[in-house]
């Protein structure tokens, strides 16, 4: 069982709190992110442009001091673009092939517009970022560690894009919605924040530490109980009326890495079920295929998983003959 220590605690919750001064008014996103974070997850974000996702990556990277770098994807960018391509030099006397790792070589790398690139582009991000290596021309490089993609999509373009494929969207932890601001929270922006002048971002930790902190969370206690929970959960995603195919096995192993992770967050050893229900929605939305009918209607991958929560009970009820050997 984790144990938190006092300076742990500390360095997350300073964290959140520079955060939430990079971005203002999104709490629950920010939490979100950083709950990504120790679980080692990709995250998808979606949302209209101006919202602050490229701002919030920046952010990150200053927080962390890493090194983030950004892929516009287009219509015309090749999967060499992205992992790197060999180059011809002289080595040595001789000429020969070199390996010039691309852009995807850093520690967070966001992923601006994914769903603008071509599918035989996106599937370059495939093998990143399941075993976070690539493969080209038959030679194996290793990213970095820890290597994280956050990449975004804007929902209501859907002119020249590309939806990404469901083993694309599988790879990412979350699926996070990105709101507009109330105005409260724009009044804040006008009298904070300037076109063209990026915010002041103080380092919290480095990468050694976020390791660290990784590591613990890992460490989090989950109860039978919960495990079990998850399990039905995902398990209730086949059966449901309205979905065609249900999530995978990585659907139940990244909802129980978040809420071990949620509740490092919050400074309990052990995960809850309210963690699995608060997380439930950002870790199977985005892997629920619904069939014709459900998506003629209008229906959409939340409202399953809403409906889900609201029918799968926390704990199995023992059955009548059960309860009556226990009282004998």
């Amino acid at each position: 069982m984790a144990e938190i220590s006092p300076e742990a605690a500390a360095r997350l919750q300073q964290l959140r709190r520079t955060l939430n001064d990079v971005l203002f008014g999104q709490e629950q996103l920010v939490d979100s992110v950083i709950i990504g974070l120790l679980s080692r997850g990709h995250l998808l974000l979606e949302g209209l442009p101006g919202l602050g996702k490229t701002e919030l990556v920046k952010g990150l990277a200053k927080t962390l001091q890493m090194e983030a770098r950004r892929i516009q994807f287009t219509p015309d960018l090749l999967p060499g673009d992205i992992t790197g391509n060999p180059v011809l030099q002289e080595v040595n006397g001789r000429r020969e092939f070199v390996f010039q790792p691309g852009p995807l070589f850093a520690p967070l790398v966001l992923a601006d517009e994914i769903n603008r690139a071509s599918p035989k582009t996106q599937s370059a991000l495939l093998e990143a970022m399941q075993e976070r290596r690539v493969t080209v021309m038959g030679e194996t490089h290793q990213l970095p560690e820890p290597f994280f993609v956050l990449a975004t999509q804007n929902p209501i373009e859907l002119e020249g894009t590309y939806p990404l494929p469901e083993a694309q969207l599988d790879r990412f932890l979350f699926k996070l919605e990105v709101t507009r601001n109330s105005v409260e929270v724009l009044q804040r922006i006008v009298q904070h924040r300037e076109i063209g002048i990026e915010p002041t971002v103080e380092a919290v930790m480095n990468r050694d530490e976020l390791l660290e902190l990784s590591a613990l969370a890992r460490a989090v206690h989950l109860p039978d109980v919960v495990a079990n929970y998850i399990a039905r959960l995902v398990d209730a995603t086949h059966e449901i009326t309205g979905v065609k195919y249900g999530a995978s096995p990585r659907a139940a192993l990244a909802l129980a890495a978040a809420a071990k992770s949620a509740a490092l967050l919050h400074g309990r050893p052990n995960a809850s079920f309210e963690d699995v229900e608060a997380l439930a929605r950002p870790v199977l939305q985005h892997r629920l295929v619904l069939d014709y009918t459900a998506r003629l209607s209008g229906r959409t991958s939340a409202e399953v998983v809403r409906e889900i929560l609201h029918t799968v009970p926390k704990q199995i009820k023992p059955a009548p003959d059960v309860l009556k050997a226990a009282k004998l």
